[in-house]
């Protein structure tokens, strides 16, 4: 039985069973590989998306308890018109390896949207489960306040 799920917009009508993990819906059936396979446990966040403004770890999220839209980092910004957070990252050079990096942002864009002004405190509570094996902890809190402070002057 076909199931509807809408992504970045898009409605997408999928035929696979209703407990397939969201993150292989969106990799295998939609193609869309900007959401990582990290760990499989929800340990790592490289798969987090957005279901409804909420970061999620899509691994865990079965496609039938889907429960609003999706957001991927695929629609969170465009290379055109990137999202604030999107360009932070760049402004920081956050990434070294990347592999982690869309979970990641992911996670902070939904952090902003329900903290506008994060402390230290608030940044590490919300991105604790976003592991980087490349450490780049500090400029992914460098960019997260920059992001911050950016929104906050439009």
């Amino acid at each position: 039985m076909a199931i509807s799920v809408t992504i970045n917009g898009t409605a997408h009508s999928v035929d696979l069973p209703d407990n397939v993990p969201l993150l292989w819906v969106l990799r295998d059936a939609i193609g869309l590989t900007g959401t990582k396979f990290g760990c499989g446990i929800a340990a790592c966040g490289a798969c987090t998306v957005q279901i409804d403004g909420v970061a999620v770890r899509s691994c865990q999220v079965a496609l039938a308890d889907v429960w609003g839209e999706v957001t991927t980092i695929e629609g969170l910004g465009q290379p055109d018109n990137l999202a604030v957070i999107q360009q932070a990252w760049i402004d920081h050079q956050v990434a070294q390896c990347g592999y982690c990096q869309s979970g990641q942002i992911m996670n902070a864009a939904a952090l902003l949207a329900e903290t506008p002004t994060p402390t230290d405190d608030d940044i590490d509570a919300a991105m604790q489960g976003n592991l980087c094996r490349c450490g780049t902890y500090p400029r992914i809190r460098a960019a997260i306040k920059d992001a911050a402070q950016r929104l906050t002057e439009v």
